[in-house]
């Protein structure tokens, strides 16, 4: 055990002030259980440093050790005399260059959602910046060294002798943090994803143009405000007289006295400071951090504010200013209770009172879909008459603090929680807004964005109404405050950071978006009207689609950067399409990453494809097994007979019988019970399946569907490709669910499971759905393992799959198997509600990129949704739910609109024309605005009742 004075207990005296969390929640380094690496870090070959950064790199490591320590977590080891190699430009590696202290919870958070790929640099030269070799004008980040964060809180030091490319690039850009400079250009102009930049982290931290950001919004109230600025690159100009910022450009730091006089003068005497006693004055900027040279006077003590703001001016650069503003009381906590004196308590009708204050401290990240979404709330108390830093604070929850002041009612609080959640994102979306209009030089790169800040709200009281007056924005300060209160919840056996899993899905969002991008991708079969949004995420995602389809008038053909007119229609000669696929493909000299299918006609001829190309894919052979459904459940059956173990997945599987003729009908009628089930053996979309009761039943739907459908002419699109064979199966009780599975190299990365209404017997047409699921977690992890179990048993092992399931008194029970990603509405949900796009998850996985999906996977709301008929709906979808009107709903958030098909068209054979859902956190609540909805419009009737078939949502 090492002794205080044998580690540094101070840090190196070169930056004017360390980060605030490095002073107060962490001590002056507690003694470590070990520091044995130091030696390592300092003599290391691959990152040569000057004394100087040596001795901040040895800081940073006995501060990380600090750090685990308080966690209860183990030391980092050691493994730099071993240099990994082996990463490739397909690897996902998320870089942090900062503070360990202000990043420990995302590395933390990184280490279990991504483990070994979340790496943290002590030091800007355990990088290396090179020119890109795909961007010219932009540069490539490489780790030379690193300490990895793996499960469960577990470190390592590594050198890379094959250095790993970075993929997503975040640190500490301002001032005074790790050698700011540095790690400031060495994130400029990177083509990898960058959170941040020294370029926004100014901007953020500059607070003038953040109020005036803010105020030119009016959704959320800031102090009001007089500021002096002097050449001042970046400054808004004032648009209304109702702003409560007002700037004063000087032309220069001298003779300034009388206009400085004049504008101090009118503010502290006018209507803004009317109602306020105290006024503040102190410096913006991005080297302003901290309390350094604020000052707090009475109002009308005038000549003493000229003379600190012409103190000021002597020091002013050209991109800070000088800022006045009212001391603004906060609403004050008044605590009561016996006076306790001389460890003897004075009769209760003697009280106490002290007044508080609260700031409010929000986190907002950029989530996936690149919206701001609130992800902490953290609040200080204090003293009322003094301001409230984060420094001199102890962090706790909101529900904490209004319960210490005295607010009990729930209600109540969550009002205040909803006011913060808007009025946060309200800013953060203000900043996002600000920076698209940037150009890529001022941002610090083409790939520059702000995925996180913190916004400080004081909770003030005007007219005895609680009101949030926004102070500032920044970039690390709230983040660090954050860490604090976990990291005290983590001693307690709290769950992980709610703040740092938002921030690292979307790291791993963008970092795997950025390994996509430019990905060559052969898709064969368009598909039809419901798989437009496929062609839309390509285009978002920077893939070039390579695309194989029978119509050479498709929509698509117009969405893809290659179009080829190949006629795959007849399926019974894959093998052969395969061969000329090959030979165009070959032509065209088209250098593929992948190739898939999400058109179920084609996902057998995709595998010959891949197979032929060398490409990842299930193999042919477990397409066709799954492809065909009696075969699919006849395979499984017979691995039960193989002698597996009791967790074969012969257990989910049900007996039926292949039928070709009436012969087939007659023998299976006399294997199978009944009630049975009959359906095309490679149809889609429930259409020709029925419910049969005896045999009768059988031979008379077995001589309509022959006669009806016959081939791709009579209905395209559910398989007939393949021919119009049937299968018998017998029917299974119970509810029915669908679980979509990304799998790789026979991995399962993902399972979303969702639960379907009661289907219209005897055609079995989907009616609704709901996701999450309402099943017990026990249900939930049997039908994941079933589904899993059931694609491994066929051969599935690469890929993202659908599979369809009864939940019966006996344990799960197989449908049948998808293997392509789900249909209809079950990408965007599964996006909306986990954060996971399986459009992107099929193409990685195509691409032999493993996908990295949050895990485990934590629902965000719950989505409960109808399907429309046109065979029921035909008159509601042309006045009461007509497409405008139902877009328009979904435009409002109303509702949710997957529309399934472009025109209303009324067939014996339907599929759904559009499915309409609600969301909530609540599934219950979105039930029932979802049956309210469906009454409003039409949908909801007698003979399509929308609240039996919501019955099983409970």
């Amino acid at each position: 055990m090492l002794s205080l004075d044998q580690i540094h207990t101070e840090p190196p005296q070169t930056p004017k002030e360390l980060d605030w969390a490095e002073q107060s929640f962490l001590p002056p380094l507690s003694p470590l259980r070990s520091s044995r690496h130091r030696d390592t870090l300092l003599d290391s070959k691959i990152s040569p440093e000057d004394a100087q950064a040596r001795a901040w790199t040895a800081y940073y490591y006995d501060l990380l050790q600090c750090s685990l320590q308080q966690q209860g977590l183990p030391e980092t080891t050691d493994h730099t005399k071993e240099p990994r190699s082996g990463f490739g430009p397909s690897d996902i590696t998320i870089c942090v260059l900062g503070c360990p202290a202000s990043y420990l919870s995302v590395l933390l958070e990184g280490g279990n959602q991504c483990p070994g790929n979340m790496l943290l640099c002590l030091s800007p030269a355990w990088l290396s910046k090179v020119p890109s070799e795909t961007h010219p004008g932009e540069s490539s980040l490489y780790v030379l060294k690193a300490v990895t964060f793996e499960l469960g809180g577990r470190t390592v030091l590594e050198e890379f002798s094959s250095p790993r490319r970075v993929s997503y690039f975040t640190g500490s850009f301002g001032p005074c943090k790790l050698q700011g400079q540095s790690a400031a250009e060495l994130a400029r102009d990177l083509d990898c994803p960058t959170g941040s930049s020294g370029e926004l982290t100014r901007l953020l931290e500059d607070k003038l143009l953040t109020r005036q950001l803010i105020d030119q919004k009016g959704e959320v109230a800031v102090p009001p405000t007089l500021a002096f600025t002097f050449k001042r690159p970046m400054l808004l100009r004032n648009v209304t007289e109702e702003q409560r910022i007002h700037v004063v450009e000087l032309s220069g730091r001298e003779g300034q006295d009388n206009l400085l006089q004049e504008e101090i003068t009118a503010f502290l005497q006018g209507g803004a400071m009317e109602s306020y006693k105290q006024v503040v004055v102190k410096p913006s900027g991005w080297r302003c951090n901290g309390a350094q040279a604020v000052s707090f006077h009475d109002k009308s003590e005038h000549g003493s504010v000229l003379q600190v703001v012409l103190t000021l001016l002597e020091t002013l650069e050209e991109d800070e200013s000088i800022l006045l503003e009212p001391f603004i009381p906060t609403a004050h906590i008044i605590q009561s209770g016996p006076l306790v004196t001389n460890n003897s308590s004075v009769p209760g009708n003697i009280s106490l009172q002290r007044n508080l204050a609260i700031r409010i401290c929000a986190i907002v990240c950029r989530s996936r879909k690149d919206q701001p979404l609130l992800s902490k709330v953290i609040c200080g108390v204090g003293p009322a008459n003094k301001p409230l830093k984060h420094q001199t604070t102890v962090p706790q929850s909101l529900e904490s603090s209004l319960q210490h002041w005295g607010l009990k009612d729930e209600i109540q609080i969550a009002a205040i929680h909803a006011q913060i959640k808007k009025k946060a994102e309200d800013a953060m979306k203000t900043f996002m807004d600000m920076e698209t209009s940037l150009s890529v030089e001022q941002k610090g790169g083409r790939r520059a964005q702000t995925d996180i800040i913190g916004v400080d709200f004081l909770l003030s009281s005007k007219d005895q109404v609680l009101q949030l007056v926004a102070l500032e924005m920044n970039s690390q300060l709230c983040l660090e405050t954050c860490s604090a209160l976990e990291s005290m919840g983590r001693m307690v056996g709290a769950p992980g950071s709610e703040t740092a899993r938002a921030l690292v899905e979307t790291m791993l969002h963008r970092a795997q978006c950025r390994l996509m991008e430019g990905k060559h991708v052969l898709v064969i079969g368009a598909g039809g009207f419901s798989k437009k949004f496929v062609w839309e995420a390509a285009r978002d995602y920077g893939l070039k689609i390579h695309l194989v389809e029978t119509d050479p008038n498709h929509f698509a053909s117009q969405l893809v950067h290659t179009f080829i007119h190949y006629d795959t229609t007849d399926h019974t000669r894959d093998e052969e399409h395969a061969r000329k696929l090959l030979g165009l493909i070959q032509e065209r000299g088209l250098h593929l990453d992948g190739c898939l299918s999400y058109w179920d006609d084609c996902m057998v001829l995709t595998a010959l494809i891949c197979e032929g190309l060398g490409l990842r894919c299930s193999s042919s052979t477990a397409m066709r097994v799954a492809k065909q459904k009696s075969r699919t459940h006849q395979h499984l059956l017979r691995r039960c007979k193989e002698g597996s173990r009791w967790s074969s997945a012969a257990l989910y599987a049900v007996p039926c019988c292949h039928l070709e003729s009436h012969a087939d009908v007659e023998r299976a009628a006399s294997h199978i019970n009944f009630p049975g089930v009959m359906k095309l053996e490679y149809g889609a979309g429930a259409v020709g399946v029925k419910l049969v009761e005896d045999a009768q039943q059988c031979h008379l739907h077995f001589d309509k569907i022959t006669q009806d459908l016959k081939d791709d002419s009579d209905y395209f699109g559910i398989g007939l490709g393949w021919g119009n064979n049937m299968l018998l199966m017998e029917y299974v009780s119970g509810t029915e669910h669908d679980v979509d599975l990304v799998i790789y190299e026979g991995r399962m990365l993902g399972a979303f499971v969702s639960d379907n209404g009661p289907t219209r017997v005897p055609n079995f047409t989907e009616t609704a759905a709901c996701m999450p699921t309402c099943l017990p977690p026990e249900s939930e992890a049997q039908l994941i393992h079933a589904a899993y179990q059931c694609c491994l048993g066929c051969g599935l092992t690469d890929g993202v799959f659908n599979v369809e399931l009864k939940l019966t008194a006996a344990g799960p029970k197989l449908i049948e198997i998808n293997p392509r990603m789900g249909g209809f509405y079950l990408r965007d949900w599964i996006r909306e509600i986990y954060g996971v796009d399986i459009m992107l998850a099929s193409v990685m996985v195509a691409c032999g990129v493993a996908p990295v999906l949050p895990t485990p996977s934590r629902p965000r709301t719950n989505l409960v949704g109808v399907m429309c008929l046109v065979s029921q709906h035909l008159q509601a979808l042309k006045s009461t739910a007509s497409l405008e009107i139902l877009q328009a709903l979904h435009e409002r958030g109303v509702i949710r609109l997957n529309l399934l098909e472009d025109e209303i068209v009324s067939k014996e054979y339907e599929e759904p024309y559009c499915n309409v859902a609600c969301t909530s956190s609540s599934r219950h609540e979105a039930c029932i605005k979802l049956l309210g909805i469906c009454q409003v419009l039409g949908i909801d009737s007698l003979h399509y009742p929308v609240a039996y078939f919501l019955s099983h949502f409970k």
